[in-house]
This record gives structure tokens, sequence and C-alpha cells, in this order.
């Protein structure tokens, strides 16, 4: 009987289903060792291996600089004497300053049409793929610049930066995501956190134009700065035309052989010291990506806010606003505060162009401290405490006698550039790594969309408030403006000492595991063992 049935022709059905067993049990074991080489390959094989990933990632992530940039001339046009006199008020003293009010509205636009943008780029880039939603928003930004350029009032202006802010919005996350997919794990970190060396160098372009036009008194002082936001969008939109998809974008398009394509376009032919194999590789996204589409399948944002979920959406939220309740909006305002703390202008400028080339340079100090060992967490809380210290300085110079402005002015200018030094080694870098780390795999991309968010919405507050502290015609609280941040700033400490665990040296799993059982931050060990302290 059972001779007769293996002897029995099989039916198609029972074919087909043979033979798709056996194809995904050799997509299972291609996948896992193409898991197995990326876990093992070094920092130095991966830039062997993936030199042309690195640089069409460093080419999308340009387009940040545009954001830099334009947040840049904004921030700094308020000690412009050029641009005040052509859209402020004039004040009892014979001066002109733009009100608080529009200080505030014009800060917030951009913030405003950012999360816009954020919300549009999930559903945009998934529909349309990376490339195609990057082009469309740069020829929509070209039309928008238009604007700056021809505006004759505030109005003008604050419509503008709605406008230019939805794709700055997208540029946001969609840069980040590309750079994660494109790369393997050994060059993510870096590539993620370049994001902000983008900023830095567009505010350092920014702060170099607007310095080379303080000497002209015409319209065009703040015209011509404006004009030069057209210098991004062309390089950049020939480059991305040129650039391939993110493959795997394209597998969960199920476009399988041209993500096969664009993997093979992403890495060196001549490097074999990996093992690469392009079709073990293809075969680990696919994997992936039918894993998470049942893990994903039917989850929405509410469930970013029940159960376990909820402790890591706060932490997430809350590490990307503190970036600027640790008084990252406050220093964003750096040339019009040390203006107001009595410093010329020509030297305010100098400040501030030495204060964003530490923004550029201080991203590959992060870069070294973390291939040191140093955890995520530990720079994350001894970077706020470094932060909140020369925040009450800032606030103690205020206390200095009127005969010793200058010095006061200039120490101003001095601690600013500490500042930003450790900001931009700790805060500002290393929460690109916690809010991809602690977000759980099922939500990663919702939970850092309202991250993201908050992180917006933060600073449209922090934007509302600080005009009113730095303007002369309102609060005029100068350097005093630092006590109100360096309290702030020390609360931000205490969150994170008591909810924020150190997620380095752990995997996706040990993390679920620690959240699932509710261990608190100071709980978690700091080595790299994946342990847990007091448990």
């Amino acid at each position: 009987m059972s001779a007769a049935a293996d002897d029995a022709p099989l039916h198609f059905d029972d074919e087909y289903r043979i033979a798709k067993d056996a194809a995904a049990r050799e997509m299972t074991a291609n996948a896992k060792l193409a898991t197995d080489k990326e876990h093992q390959m070094s920092l130095l094989q991966g830039l062997r291996l993936y030199p042309k990933a690195i640089a069409w990632s460093i080419l999308i992530s340009t387009c940040i600089c545009m954001e830099g940039y334009d947040v840049c001339l904004l921030s700094n046009f308020y000690a412009f004497p050029q641009f005040n006199r052509k859209y402020g008020k004039q004040l009892p003293d014979g001066s002109y300053q733009v009100p608080a009010p529009w200080q505030s509205g014009l800060s917030n636009g951009a913030n405003v049409g950012e999360i816009l943008g954020l919300f549009l780029n999930g559903w945009a880039s998934e529909r349309f793929g990376y490339r195609y939603t990057v082009m469309l928003c740069l020829i929509c930004l070209t039309g928008f610049q238009a604007i700056f350029f021809t505006a004759q009032n505030v109005v003008s202006l604050q419509v503008a930066e709605i406008l230019c802010g939805i794709p700055w919005g997208v540029f946001q996350t969609l840069t980040i995501t590309y750079a994660s997919e494109v790369c393997p794990v050994a060059l993510r970190g870096y590539l993620t956190t370049y994001v902000n060396f983008c900023w830095g160098l567009g505010q350092v372009i920014g702060i170099g134009v607007i310095k080379s036009m303080l000497p002209r008194t015409d319209q065009w002082a703040y015209r011509i700065p404006y004009a030069l936001q057209w210098m991004w969008p062309l390089p950049l939109f020939i480059g991305i035309a040129l650039a391939p998809e993110s493959p795997w974008w394209l597998v969960r398009r199920g476009r399988i052989e041209d993500a096969r394509r664009s993997v093979l376009r992403l890495t060196s032919k001549h490097e074999k010291e990996t093992g690469f194999d392009v079709d073990e590789t293809v075969a680990m996204m696919r994997h992936t990506t039918m894993i998470e589409e049942k893990l994903t399948r039917g989850a929405t944002y509410l469930d970013c806010f029940r159960g376990v979920d909820l402790r890591r959406t706060e932490i997430v939220c809350m590490v990307w606003a503190m970036q600027n309740l640790a008084g990252n909006s406050f220093t964003g305002y750096s040339t019009y505060f040390l203006e107001q703390a009595g410093l010329e202008p020509a030297k305010s400028y100098d400040f501030a162009l030495g204060q964003y080339s530490i923004n550029c340079v201080g991203v590959f100090g992060a870069w070294f401290l973390m291939s040191r060992g140093v955890g995520r967490r530990a720079l994350y809380l001894y970077g706020l405490m470094g932060l909140c210290t020369i925040l009450l300085c800032l606030g103690f110079l205020g206390l200095a006698p009127e005969r010793h402005r200058d010095q006061a002015a200039l120490a101003t200018g001095s601690l600013m550039l500490v500042w930003a030094c450790i900001y931009q080694c700790t805060v500002g870098t290393v929460c690109y790594s916690l809010v991809g780390e602690l977000s759980s795999r099922r939500l990663s991309i919702k939970t850092v969309v309202l991250g993201r968010n908050l992180y917006n919405v933060v600073g449209i507050i922090c934007s509302v408030l600080t005009p009113y502290m730095l303007n002369p015609g309102n609060w005029n609280w100068s350097n005093y403006t630092g006590f109100f941040w360096g309290g702030i700033c020390f609360c931000c400490i205490v969150y994170t000492y008591y909810r924020v665990p150190e997620p380095q040296g752990r995997s996706f799993a040990e993390l679920d595991l620690l959240f699932e059982k509710g261990v608190s931050a100071p709980q978690v060990c700091d080595d790299t063992s994946g342990g847990v302290c007091g448990s």
C-alpha cells in the first residue's frame, strides 16, 4: 500500500507545494548565511564592499543641508540690520527689530510644514519609492524658494516657510531610512548619524553667506542669500535620478530582480574577502520582509500607546524632544543672542560661524566615542549634564556689571562654542541611534514619526518663547535665558537617568525582553552582555 502510494504520480498541487517548500527552505538558509556574514563584517570590510552605497547615501543625505541652510538664514537674519529694516518695526531707540510675534511665527512656519511632510513621507515613499519622492520634493522646493526671493513682507516669508517645510519634513526621515536600507549593520550607525553633519554643513554655508553680505546696505544683502538656495536642487536632482532605488523597497513591492540589480549597483564587484553573495543578500531581504509583514499587519498608531509599547514610544519621543529642551532651539538664535549680550554684529557672526563649524566636526567626535565602546545612554546622560552646566554659566554671566559687559559678551560667545561641541558629540548625534534601537521592530516607523513630530511640536513651543526672551522690545532676558533652559535641561537629566535604558550591545530580542519585564533604566547593566541588574 505504502509502496504503491510512493510510486503514484504527484498531482500538480502537490508538486507546487513541494517546490514552494523547497524554495522557502533555500531562501531561509540563504537569509541566515547573509545575516551571519553581515554580523561578522568589520567596518573596514563594509567600506570596501559598499563604497557605492556610501556615496549614494551621502548624496541623498545632503538634501538635509537645504534645511540647515534656510533655518540658519532665518534665525540669523534677526540680527541682520538690512533684514530688520525691510521686515521689522522701528523701536524707540531708533533701531529696527522684527516683532517677537512674527519671529515666533516665521520660525514655527517651517515646523508646521515639517509635521505635514513627516506624515506625507510615510505614504509617498512607500507608494512611489525613495528616489521619486525626493525628486518630486526637489521640484516643489525650487518653486517654493522663489517666494523667499520675491517676498515684500513677513506674510510672504511665512507662506514660504510653511510650504518649504513640507519637503524638508520628507527629507528628515527619508534620508535616514535610505541610509539604513542600502548599507550593512557595520556602516549603519555612521551613515544615519551623518545627517547631523549635513545640518551643520548647511548652517556653516548659510552663516558664511550672511557674513559676506554685512558690508552691503541694499536689499540684495538678504535677497542674495535667499537666491543661493537654488544652488542645491538641480545637482541633487541629477544625482538622485542616477541613484539606485533602495533594494528593500523593491523587495517590498515584489520586484525581486530589480532588487538584485540594485544590490549589485550598491556593492563592489571586486570585493571577495567578505564572501558576499547577491542572492543570499536578496534572500535575507525577502525573509525579513515576510516576517515584518506578519508582525505589522493591522498595526496602527494606537498600538504605539498600548501595553509595553507605550513606554518605548514615550522614551523615543522624549529622547528626540530633549534635543530642543536641552537648549538647542535657544542656541539656534546664537547670533541674535550674542548681539543682545553686547557683541558687535560682525563678531556675533564670527562666533556663530565657529559654532556651526563645530556642529560639523562634532559628529566625528561622537563616532569616535561610540567606536571606543562608550554607551549610548552614557553619552546622552553625561552630555545633558555638560549642557546644563554651560547654560547655567551663561545665566550667571548676565550678573556681570555693566562696565564688564564686553568681557562678559566674549565669555558668552566662548561658552556657546563649548556648548555646541558637547551637544554635537553627545545629545545631537546619539539621539539618532537611540530612537532607532529603542523602538520595537513592529512599530518602528510609526514610533519614529511620532517622536520626530513631538520634536517639531516642542520646537514650535520653544520658537514661540525664545524671541520673547531675547527681543529687547519684549522680555529682554539676554543672558538670564540660560537659567531658564538650564532648569529645563536639569529635568531632562533626571528623566534620562530614570527612563532611558542602555541599548548598546543588546539585540532587539534582548531589548524586547527588558521592556516586557518592565526593568527600569538604572537596573540595566552598563556592560554589553545584555544582563539585567537587580533582577
